[in-house]
């Protein structure tokens, strides 16, 4: 059985470390703890993991945020990837910093990288972690914040919530969406 795991994350140095690359981070670190390298492929940084029979196909879409659909609907087409075991990890504005939430469908929320998704699969019934990057901006400043660089408490605390992402996509593929966000949807 094989999952399409997204990242959502724009490429270049000038987006490393912003809030809206969280999906990017979250992945590499699930890379790093696995041992595991990425290779730059068609439309994306994609390896491969495999867990209690899984393989997990991990992708950074290269086509940056507003355009990352094409990828997933790449990989998911290479890799006869079912929707159902397709999961984007992406930043949300609505949530508190580091809250973590798994939805099996929902609104693009605003989000461009979702908005693209939906666009080209046509609907929104895939599942998704919601990474909470929180609102602290004024307003008119909603573009600078989600692409500015977590600050020196963000990131210090940041290790706490990827974790959390890494066992919620193992969860995902193992014990199944609902039992994962019965788990962890309440932390």
């Amino acid at each position: 059985m094989k999952y399409l795991i997204v990242g959502l994350g724009n490429i270049g140095s000038e987006y490393e470390d912003t809030r809206h690359n969280i999906g990017f981070k979250v992945l590499d670190e699930f890379a790093k703890q696995e041992k595991l390298q990425f290779e730059n492929l068609r439309y994306g940084a994609v390896c491969e993991y495999k867990f209690k029979g899984k393989t997990f196909i991990l992708l950074k879409p290269s086509t940056y945020m507003n355009l990352s659909g094409k990828a997933v609907r790449y990989w998911m087409q290479q890799e006869k990837i079912k929707l159902e075991n397709l999961l984007v990890v992406v930043d949300d504005l609505a949530l508190p910093f580091n809250s973590i939430r798994m939805r099996q469908k929902g609104s693009d929320a605003g989000h461009n990288g979702l908005k693209n998704i939906q666009e080209i699969l046509g609907h929104n019934n895939y599942s998704r972690i919601r990474f909470g990057i929180g609102d602290n901006f004024s307003r008119g400043k909603q573009i600078d914040y989600v692409l500015g660089k977590w600050s020196s408490e963000e990131l210090a605390g940041l290790h706490e919530g990827i974790d959390i992402s890494i066992h919620m996509i193992k969860g995902f593929a193992t014990i199944g969406p609902a039992r994962t966000m019965n788990q962890y949807n309440k932390k």
